[in-house]
């Protein structure tokens, strides 16, 4: 069975052929997720985005053929729809510092994090700070809105003409859902908003409409899944194939871990800790920062690091230190940066690596991760940062075989039955070790000192 998923990043756009058999992709094609600076205010290309993916399902269809439709997006982002379908507004980019101006009339309104699992977070972040700014700001958007849907549910609405809301993008820190109890909050009553129906993220939200059929030339049965929060998509594929604890690191724009049977912890807002929900429906304690931003923002030019440059940051401990971007992660008050700016390109490569991989062991850390350590998404292909990640968590570190986990977790959605494992490829020892400890231990000391509570 060949199935065509949607997978919407924050910063791109993809359409990949998953082969269920091979568990390997053999077509995809990708876009930039472009933000339109408004009016309104910054908000998603939906537009782009849908020619994007008709686009990709006729040029699929006509070269391999597409059994099935599965998507996975990020998370931070719910659609207001009109009685037609339609928008009632534009889909909001979460980066967008509107909700802040607002902040102090949300707080008054939303659940307590013990109840939620959410932390309280800048700009848009919060799904429910969005939605309760966009309804302040525009009164009459109330009475335009029918339904909000999850976002993954839009796509595979706009596809099927079922909308829905799903549980693994309620429970991705909105204020919106209830993790422990697997139900909505009483935000959207306050709000005064109608939530879309509930579905499970492998539920089929439908066959695809008359026109979609038409114009990409699939089959008028071809069955969509309702979709699934990005980094649940890749927490799935180890639901079935791991005993015991284990943490799966998702990279992309943002690096999030989250730990399955794991240590039991008291998760701390204060520093991007929350409750994820699997697409069991269960809770999984998570903690994330935006290590693909970061890593976009202060890579050099020149940034592959020879065997002297990482040795020579290795016995000089010149760092980078948290945070990049702030408001967000473990760190998110601290003021860092590098060490030393007269850093070498290639000893700056090796300080960001190392950086990353120091940041991830903090975050593993925090929500009480045990057992093997799983990489997906691009840092899966960073040497220095797993080598750091395996030396500094003394654990285990496994490495996914796929370029991305998301796609292949939301092909699983349509599997009959739990599929076999995605390979994983164990990383050895790495040869400097000690250097490695001892750099890693240092950084410690140091963001310890820049900010106190960071231990």
């Amino acid at each position: 069975m060949r199935v065509a998923v949607l997978d919407i990043g924050k910063t791109n756009v993809k359409l990949a052929l998953v082969d269920m058999d091979s568990m390997t992709e053999i077509a995809v094609v990708t876009r930039p997720n472009r933000v339109v600076a408004g009016p309104p205010y910054p908000h998603f290309d939906i537009d782009g985005i849908w020619a994007f993916v008709l686009d990709g399902l006729r040029r699929m269809q006509a070269e391999h053929g597409v059994d099935e439709i599965s998507v996975t997006t990020h998370g931070a982002c719910f659609v207001l729809l009109d009685q037609t379908g339609g928008l009632a507004c534009p889909v909001l980019d979460y980066e967008h510092d509107g909700p802040d101006s607002l902040a102090r009339d949300y707080a008054a309104i939303r659940g307590a994090f013990d109840e939620t699992g959410a932390p309280r977070l800048p700009a848009g972040l919060n799904a429910g700070a969005q939605l309760h700014w966009l309804v302040e700001t525009f009164p009459d958007l109330r009475s335009r809105t029918a339904q909000v849907a999850s976002y993954p549910q839009y796509w595979s609405g706009r596809l099927t003409g079922c909308f829905a809301t799903e549980p693994t993008s309620l429970g991705c820190h909105t204020d919106l859902w209830l993790p422990q109890e697997g139900r909505f909050s009483d935000l959207p009553d306050r709000l005064g908003l109608t939530m879309a129906p509930l579905a499970a993220a492998g539920d089929v939200a439908g066959e695809i409409t008359t026109e979609v059929a038409r114009v990409t030339g699939l089959p008028a049965d071809t069955r969509v899944r309702s979709g699934i929060h990005d980094s649940n998509a890749s927490l799935l594929p180890y639901l079935h194939g791991m005993e015991g604890a284990f943490s799966v690191v998702s990279t992309g724009t943002w690096v999030i871990c989250m730990s399955v049977d794991g240590d039991p912890v008291t998760l701390d807002p204060a520093r991007d800790t929350l409750m994820n929900v699997n697409a069991m429906g269960h809770p999984v304690p998570s903690a994330r920062f935006m290590g693909g931003r970061e890593y976009n923002r202060m890579t050099p030019e020149t940034s592959t690091p020879t065997r002297d440059d990482i040795a020579h940051v290795l016995t000089s401990h010149k760092a980078l230190y948290p945070a990049v971007e702030q408001g967000s992660g473990p760190f998110p008050t601290a003021h860092g940066g590098w060490s030393d700016a007269s850093m070498s390109q290639g000893e700056k490569g090796a300080a960001l690596s190392f950086y990353l991989a120091l940041m991830t062991g903090t975050c593993l850390h925090l929500i009480g991760a045990q057992g093997p350590i799983i990489v997906e998404g691009p840092f899966a292909r960073n040497d220095l940062f797993l080598d750091m990640l395996a030396v500094q968590t003394g654990r285990q570190v496994l490495v996914s075989n796929t370029a991305t986990g998301t796609s292949m977790g939301a092909a699983l959605l349509c599997a009959q039955a739990p599929a076999r494992q995605v390979h994983l490829t164990e990383r050895h020892a790495p040869a400097d070790a000690r250097g490695l400890f001892d750099y890693g231990a240092a950084w410690t000391q140091r963001v310890q000192r820049i900010y106190p509570t960071g231990g």
